[in-house]
């Protein structure tokens, strides 16, 4: 009871006060409401928004910096806007709006942000030590990335993880040795689409390809596409349910040893080989690694050979010249075998095209995170900037590519004396897997695959509009950056 007595007496005391009228206090709220609209307005002022400008006022503006350009959004949520749908269409239009393709500022909320739309400044990004690390989100630790490859922070765990991939996982000796697992779902989708002689959809039997071929390549389980499996089907579910925020991640049991067939596996046994060292990685970090690769690699690998063949429909004279390539190299008598796909110069060119038009990871999927303050193109970038590169902007750059909209597959047809273009992140003008220390680990294993399956599908085929669909090339940002409506299509075998 005293402390109630005393607590009115105070109350008693400060009604009499002129100072705690309620008029007063309205004028109080009213004043620290404009103060505060000053400063958020104050913040929005500055180029590339609120975020730059908080930072700004508060290290004081330096006479001799240069100010990166930028769009200023709107007060206090800064530009969220440009990371809605198709976000690598809408950097673009705000880069080239403002002037900016070579290094732009822009603000999520309190995050700082830039983006480049130029190869050289991406070089800068991509291979400064300053930018080794990512920004890790919410959905990052949600599905356990933050201890994969991808989100790992830069340092001694990184490089573990890299050497188990660079050694057991995505090195020349393994990739060669799937090439028999490669072969045998690729006789599996021909058999599949033999079955059809109407019109057909092929994104379904795709994204199943590739996830089983990802099971065979991690856990050395084999699966056939014409018959389900409940652990595929599951995971299938995890990867394609759309998930509210609040609903949780279901992982994926890898304990459980599933009902079918065993491969031998020397990459993943590999993997486990090396964690019985003194850098032991835990089961956590172990199922993070392996979740990751499922994730990633069914997907850009499912999504990319869909492009390809919607490219083949629409342009038949350059699938009909795939198609003399093929009977040249491998003839008609026999499939594709993967020692083919070096001869193939044609078949190679139209894959980096549709790379160039169709980047999975137009934003190279993931941003860089700055560890210290560091210079840019000439301009100053603190630490905790997020950096993006928007490949899909500087592949269908004018300045860097002759006719840029047009699908051309002969401009990556080398002339006799030139080099080949590498599209594996050391010319920036084309690097759709990243470059420098986070550049994509699977991506040679990723570009097997697809010209492998390509080239079987299309040697075994014509790929033929549907009666009743036209070819839409619009797009949808999900995973990666996908046909908005999937490819229906027709197919007439070749080889009997």
């Amino acid at each position: 009871m005293r402390t109630d007595i005393d607590t009115l007496w105070v109350f008693a005391l400060a009604s009499k006060c002129r100072a705690f009228t309620q008029e007063n206090i309205a004028w109080s709220l009213l004043i620290m409401a404009l103060a505060s609209m000053a400063i958020a307005l104050l913040h929005w002022a500055h180029p590339g928004g609120p975020a730059w400008g908080k930072y700004k006022l508060k290290k004081g503006y330096r006479t001799d910096a240069r100010t990166i350009p930028g769009p200023r959004g709107l007060p206090i949520i800064g530009s969220m806007n440009l990371m809605a749908s198709l976000a690598h269409h809408r950097i673009a239009a705000a880069a080239k709006t403002c002037k900016a393709k070579s290094l732009m500022a822009f603000s999520l909320g309190d995050t700082r942000v830039i983006v480049t739309c130029n190869p050289d400044v991406a070089k800068e990004i991509l291979n400064s030590t300053v930018f080794a690390d990512r920004p890790v989100k919410e959905s990052a630790y949600r599905l356990m990335f933050n201890r994969a490859i991808g989100f790992a922070p830069y340092g001694v765990y990184w490089r573990t993880l890299r050497r188990i991939a660079a050694t057991h996982l995505f090195c020349p000796k393994q990739i060669k040795a799937a090439e028999a697992q490669r072969r045998m779902i690729a006789c599996q989708m021909v058999d599949m689409f033999k079955n059809h002689d109407q019109s057909f959809t092929v994104r379904g039997l795709l994204k199943r390809a590739s996830l089983n071929n990802m099971m065979c390549s991690v856990f050395g389980l084999y699966y056939r596409l014409d018959s389900l499996s409940k652990e595929v089907e599951e995971l299938r579910g995890l990867m394609l349910k759309p998930r509210a925020k609040s609903e949780p991640v279901r992982q994926p049991n890898h304990s459980r040893t599933p009902s079918s067939k065993r491969w031998r596996n020397p990459r993943f046994r590999g993997c486990f080989a090396v964690s019985s060292r003194p850098d032991k990685l835990s089961d956590a970090d172990m199922i993070a690694v392996l979740w990751e690769m499922i994730f990633r690699g069914t997907d850009t690998v499912a999504v990319l050979i869909e492009w390809i063949l919607a490219r083949m429909v629409l342009h038949p004279d350059v699938q009909s010249r795939v198609h003399d390539e093929l009977d040249k190299v491998v003839g008609v008598s026999r499939a594709v075998a993967g020692s083919d796909i070096t001869a193939m110069l044609f078949l190679n060119a139209v894959v980096k095209e549709v790379l160039r038009l169709h980047p999975p990871g137009p934003l190279l999927s993931w941003a860089r995170f700055a560890i210290t303050d560091t210079t840019i193109d000439g301009y100053h970038v603190p630490a905790g900037t997020t950096a993006m590169v928007n490949m899909w902007a500087i592949a269908r750059d004018p300045e860097l590519w002759a006719d840029p909209l047009e699908f051309i597959p002969e401009r990556f047809v080398a002339k006799e004396g030139e080099m080949e273009f590498s599209v594996l992140g050391s010319d920036l003008r084309l690097a759709p897997f990243g470059s420098g220390r986070r550049t994509c680990p699977g991506k040679n294993l990723g570009l097997t695959t697809v010209t492998f399956w390509v080239a079987s599908l299309l040697h075994e085929f014509e790929w033929l509009p549907s009666d009743d669909n036209t070819v839409d090339l619009s797009e949808i940002l999900g995973l990666s950056c996908e046909m908005a409506n999937p490819l229906t299509v027709k197919v007439r075998p070749r080889r009997h």
